[in-house]
C-alpha cells in the first residue's frame, strides 16, 4: 500500500523538531535512540536492536527470498555548541545543539523505514543503522567493534549528509574520494619561563610557538606534491604564561586533512622535523603527538552510478550532479567503507542555510522527503523484486 507522502512529511517534521529540541552528545544519545527504537517497532520492522556500539540502534526489514542485503546509515549525535535564534524547537539542553543536521539524517532514515515497511517493493534484507558519536569519529568504530558486520551482515551501504549552500531538491556525490581523512596533532614546547621584564634570563616558548605556527604552513606549500590536496590548520595555542610572565610551556593544537595514507605519513614526518628544528633554534624542546581520527571517504564508482540513477527517478537530471572536487571535511561513514562498498551523497539544505557547525544552523525540513525518496529508490534498485 502506497504511503501518503504529504502526511509522512508532516509527521517527519514533528520527529525532526523533537530531536532538535533534545540533542545529545556522542555516546549519550539515550533519549534519541529510545525514540528511534520505539518508532521502528511501531513501523513493524522484524528486529530492532538497541545498544549496538554503546547507543546505536540497528533494525532489520526482510521481504522476499533474496539473500542480498543493503544497509542505510544515519548519525544521531549533536555538538557542544550553544544554539542561537528563537525557533520554538530550540535546544533544551544548554550548550548542546544539532548544528550539523543529524536530527534530519535520523528523521530521513526513520521515514524511509516507515515507507519501506508499508510499501515494500524490494526483495532482500534492509539494515537500518542509526549510529552514535559521528562528530568525534568514534561511533562507526564502536559499532563495528561490537560485531555490526557479523551480527547484521550487509553487502553494501549508503548514507546521506545535508549540504548548506546546495539548493533543496539537489543531490551531489562523487566517485572515489569524496571526503578527507582527519589527523589531529598536538605539539608541546617546553622551556624556562620567567618575568616579562627579563626575557634573557630564561628560555621562554612563546616566540618559538609563533614561529612554529608559521613554519608548519610550509609543509603543504613546499614539502608535499602540489597535485596532492592537503590542509594543515592550527586551531589552538595555549601557554602557561600571563600578562607579566613569559611562558615555559606552550601547546599547539590543530588538524591535518588529506586523501591518501602516504600524504598523511609525510605530513607527520615533516611536522616532526619542523617542530624539532624550530625548537632547537629557540633552545627549547618539542614533543609531537599525532593521531589519525578519520580515514578518507572513498565512494565505490559503480555504486555512485547506481545512486545517481536512483536519484534521477525522483529528481530532474539537472538537480543530480557529480562533484568535481572532493571536500576536506571528514565523516566516519568512511569506516564502514573499509569493510563493504558503498556510496555517500549530499542533499541540499538550501542556498540560504547557515553553515554546518554554526550556532544559527538548522536542518531544512523541506528536504526530509528527498532523503526518504533516495533511500527507498536505492533499496528498490539494489534489491530489485523483478
Amino acid at each position: 500500500m502506497s504511503i501518503d507522502r504529504q502526511a509522512l512529511k508532516t509527521e517527519m517534521t514533528g520527529w525532526r523538531q523533537e530531536l532538535h529540541a533534545y540533542p545529545e552528545f556522542g555516546f549519550e544519545e539515550k533519549r534519541t535512540s529510545g525514540l528511534v527504537a520505539r518508532k521502528l517497532a511501531e513501523f513493524g520492522l522484524d528486529d530492532v536492536v538497541e545498544g549496538v556500539g554503546g547507543t546505536g540502534v540497528v533494525a532489520t526489514l526482510r521481504l522476499g527470498n533474496s539473500n542480498r542485503s543493503i544497509a542505510l546509515r544515519a548519525d544521531m549525535d549533536a555538538l557542544r555548541i550553544t544554539e542561537q535564534g528563537n525557533r520554538n524547537y530550540r535546544s533544551q539542553h544548554q550548550g548542546i545543539m544539532h548544528a550539523c543536521g543529524h536530527d534530519g539524517h535520523t528523521t530521513m532514515l526513520l521515514g524511509a523505514a516507515k515507507a519501506l515497511a508499508q510499501e515494500g517493493g524490494f526483495n532482500g534484507t534492509v539494515r537500518f543503522v542509526f549510529q552514535p558519536a559521528e562528530e568525534w569519529g568514534r561511533g562507526a568504530i564502536a559499532m563495528i567493534d561490537d560485531g555490526l558486520m557479523q551480527r547484521f551482515p550487509f553487502d553494501e551501504i549508503f548514507g546521506i549528509h545535508n549540504m548548506p549552500g546546495l539548493p533543496v531538491g539537489h543531490l551531489q556525490t562523487r566517485r572515489g574520494a569524496l571526503m578527507s581523512a582527519e589527523d589531529n596533532f598536538e605539539i608541546i614546547l617546553r622551556g624556562v619561563g620567567g618575568h616579562a621584564a627579563n626575557p634573557h634570563s630564561g628560555n621562554e616558548v612563546l616566540i618559538a610557538a609563533c614561529a612554529l605556527v608559521t613554519n608548519l604552513q610550509t609543509i603543504v606549500s613546499r614539502r608535499l606534491d602540489p597535485s596532492d590536496i592537503a590542509v594543515i590548520s592550527v586551531t589552538e595555542l595555549i601557554t602557561d604564561g600571563t600578562r607579566n610572565a613569559l611562558p615555559g610551556l606552550a601547546r599547539i593544537l590543530g588538524d591535518a586533512r588529506s586523501f591518501r595514507p602516504e600524504v598523511s605519513s609525510q605530513i607527520e614526518k615533516q611536522m616532526n622535523i619542523i617542530a624539532e628544528g624550530t625548537a632547537l633554534a629557540h633552545n627549547v624542546s618539542a614533543e609531537l603527538i599525532y593521531t589519525r581520527e578519520f580515514v578518507p571517504l572513498l565512494n565505490d564508482a559503480a555504486l555512485v552510478d547506481e545512486a545517481v540513477a536512483a536519484a534521477r527517478t525522483f529528481l530532474d537530471d539537472a538537480h543530480v550532479e557529480e562533484r568535481r572536487e572532493p571536500m576536506t571535511a571528514s565523516e566516519d561513514f568512511a569506516r564502514f567503507l573499509e569493510h563493504v562498498p558503498g556510496c555517500f551523497v549530499f542533499l541540499g539544505n538550501g542556498e540560504d542555510s547557515a553553515p554546518l557547525h554554526n550556532p544559527n544552523y538548522d536542518f531544512n525540513d523541506n528536504g526530509l522527503i528527498h532523503g526518504v525518496d533516495f533511500y527507498t529508490a536505492i533499496v528498490r534498485r539494489r534489491l530489485s523484486s523483478m
